[in-house]
């Protein structure tokens, strides 16, 4: 089977080099979940599936969640992987909805082990981005997203938080992790960040926002907190399942959310209406 070319690497179906999948085979919305064990467990809050495609570290799930159609992509680790992932799936489905589901560090200590943080805009500690934006170029998150991930989060009695993330290129150095066989060039990372009023810290998510922006989608990120840098807290292994799941439930929901809002709004910007009384009254 023949690739197209060495800028297309994609075979005669348009099946991409990466992540495996194929024009038709990517839903309108997209779970990108980082841990390929996290994609399967995923699946199983679907109601069906009706794909399953694992190539290299991507494992791809297409199902039915009620009346909608949803991808769940596991990238693997970084914005590397997240980069590769999404030239692909535009390349499958040209206007997805974008939501990254994963974990991530808090930086404030109210910001508790298992809880879930929505991010509203991204720190870009990686080089992955600028090879399209210049440096100052902002990530932010798309508000019909934030709103709908706020809105599942509540619905369903999670515990959450809203701010700004910080999106490293690495684990340990880039994320100041100072007891390991090597000296990093940012012990005081956690604490520069948090003068900033950074809320967590993570690897993917402004490579998303970059690039959703770009490609004038939506996109938005929920993170269960695995680490508090602040307590130097890791979250316990029997706690884990239960938290990733709440994360994975609310980032489903807010595809649903999604979905009716953009009904509502039968094509026009989502908004809210309110009742103006008049004067005098």
């Amino acid at each position: 089977m023949a690739y197209e070319s060495a800028e297309n690497v994609q075979d005669e179906e348009g099946r991409q080099y990466h992540i495996g999948l194929a024009p038709g085979e990517v839903a309108e919305w997209v779970l990108l979940v980082g841990d390929p064990g996290r994609a399967e467990r995923a699946a199983k809050l679907l109601d069906s599936v009706r794909l399953e495609r694992r190539n290299r570290e991507y494992v791809a799930v297409t199902g039915s969640l009620g009346n909608l159609e949803v991808t769940i992509l596991g990238t693997g680790i970084g914005s590397d992987n997240t980069e590769i992932a999404i030239v692909e799936l535009l390349r499958c489905q040209p206007r997805p909805t974008l939501i990254r589901v994963g974990s991530c560090g808090s930086l404030k200590p109210e910001v508790g082990l298992t809880e879930l943080v929505i991010s509203t805009g991204a720190v870009r500690l990686e080089s992955t981005s600028l090879a399209f934006v210049e440096e100052g170029y902002p990530a932010f998150a798309h508000h019909e997203v934030v709103l709908a991930l706020i809105s599942a989060a509540e619905e369903r009695g999670s515990k959450y938080h809203t701010g700004v993330t910080a999106t490293a290129a690495g684990f340990y150095g880039w994320q100041g992790r100072t007891n390991g066989p090597l000296e990093t060039r940012f012990p005081d990372m956690v604490e520069r960040l948090q003068r900033m009023k950074v809320t967590n810290l993570e690897m993917e998510t402004s490579t998303l926002f970059t690039l959703a922006t770009l490609a004038g989608l939506r996109s938005g990120t929920v993170c269960t907190v695995f680490a508090n840098r602040t307590r130097n807290a890791f979250i316990d292994p029997k706690d884990k399942a239960a938290a990733e799941e709440d994360a994975l439930r609310v980032g489903l929901s807010a595809c649903e959310y999604l979905a009716r809002m953009d009904a509502e709004a039968g094509g026009k910007p989502f908004h809210l209406t309110s009742q103006k009384k008049e004067c005098g009254s």
